[in-house]
């Protein structure tokens, strides 16, 4: 069970409560942020411009029962709109498995690490049959969640889009409940995000599965949203346009339905089956597995050689401001987002030897001359601080609730 402090929303089951909680003096959120860390104070001087939106999650083991879950928030603002930049990768890896299941159940003989080849439907062209950092070379589902977990990989969240269309993945999202998500685009410039790609499955000689181009009618935006017009300009092409840029119908995932997702995926059975992503024991594992790894604890794909890949790259939360290697008895499942000045970080944070583990999540805006694609963010004087500093925070506060 999920407790409120401050006001319920709904229930999804008994064993499962979504509450917006922070407006208690006892909040530990509140007592963190108003503390003496001069990272954190750096930012929270600054006032509202820095649109922070904090929840914390703490598990507290019910023997013979579920977990009982207990929220505390900070900023949050569900009507609010942040830009999740790659953490929409996260809903996109569990629906790529769960297709495969879905095509499996069909009586396809198909799987994560069945190979795969992409082609242009209108002229043909192979757009991608083969991926170097696979040490067969091949081109498959499993191969690309990895890359997307260890190193947020563009390219590999892209061809899992356009596998899925878009209109698979709202609808699904929005059956499973998370309501406050909408995945509108890839991350490539010019893209067609209304009409896939071509894939087909299997080897040169054997097909197994063809999937011919599909067409989405997929209408939904964010005007709805408070902050979906940001800043005083943006750059198009190199020249600035000197107006707010337009995110209505960018990528879009509440605080509360990122965190969700993660539930989903460390806690699949506190919620509802239909609210859960369908997902074998081994495909929960496998997600797990590579979240929890860094860049320099895999083999495949390597990254042993590129120095830019430290194993805190995609780990914000306790590390964001400490690159390089991490404290090996601290255990982070998590993905992060990195775009247009915000950083955004879902995680579940454990200590094993301890006993100790809880969920994380935050969002920090850090644009301080308001100007969007100018690539000119404040991440490494403000955001990643921010982000690692909090962290710590938490974990230390994790230490001595315990």
């Amino acid at each position: 069970m999920i407790h409120s402090h401050c006001t319920h929303l709904k229930t999804i089951v008994l064993l499962l409560a979504l509450s917006c909680v922070g407006c208690t003096s006892q909040n530990p959120l509140e007592q963190l942020m108003a503390g003496d860390n001069p990272k954190i104070q750096q930012v929270v001087k600054a006032g509202n411009p820095h649109k922070i939106q904090i929840a914390y999650t703490q598990i507290t083991p019910k023997k013979g029962q579920a977990p009982q879950l207990t929220r505390w928030t900070y900023g949050l603002a569900e009507d609010r709109y942040f830009y999740p930049a790659s953490t929409a990768k996260l809903p996109v890896t569990l629906l790529a498995l769960q297709k495969i299941n879905t095509l499996q159940a069909a009586g396809i003989p198909i799987d994560k690490t069945t190979p795969f080849r992409v082609y242009d439907p209108q002229s043909g062209a192979a757009l991608q049959v083969a991926d170097s950092t696979h040490p067969q070379g091949q081109l498959t589902i499993a191969h690309l969640i990895k890359k997307i977990f260890l190193v947020s990989d563009n390219d590999a969240y892209n061809l899992l889009f356009d596998f899925l269309g878009k209109d698979y993945i709202n609808e699904q999202l929005e059956m499973k409940g998370v309501k406050n998500t909408q995945i509108h685009h890839k991350f490539l410039f010019g893209a067609d995000n209304t009409n896939t790609w071509e894939y087909v499955f299997g080897t040169a000689t054997d097909t197994v599965y063809h999937q011919q181009s599909m067409t989405a009618t997929y209408a939904k935006d964010n005007s709805n949203l408070k902050g979906v017009l940001k800043g005083r300009g943006y750059k198009d092409a190199g020249k600035l346009v000197e107006q707010p840029m337009d995110f209505s119908r960018k990528n879009r995932i509440s605080l509360l339905d990122l965190e969700g997702l993660l539930l989903r995926v460390i806690l699949p059975k506190l919620f509802p089956k239909t609210q859960q992503f369908q997902l074998t024991e081994a495909d929960y594992n496998f997600v797990r597995h590579w979240m929890s790894r860094t860049p320099q604890e895999s083999t495949s794909p390597d990254y042993s050689s590129n120095e830019a890949y430290y194993d805190s790259y995609v780990k914000f939360l306790v590390y964001g401001d400490t690159p390089g290697k991490m404290d090996g008895s601290v255990r982070i499942y998590n993905k992060v987002g990195d775009a247009y000045g915000t950083l955004t970080d879902v995680a579940y944070i454990t200590v094993p030897e301890e006993d100790i583990a809880f969920f994380l999540t935050a969002t920090i805006h850090v644009n301080s001359n308001g100007i969007f694609n100018d690539d000119v963010y404040d991440y490494d004087r403000l955001g990643f601080p921010f982000l690692g500093a909090l962290g710590r925070e938490v974990l230390a506060y994790e230490r001595q609730r315990r």
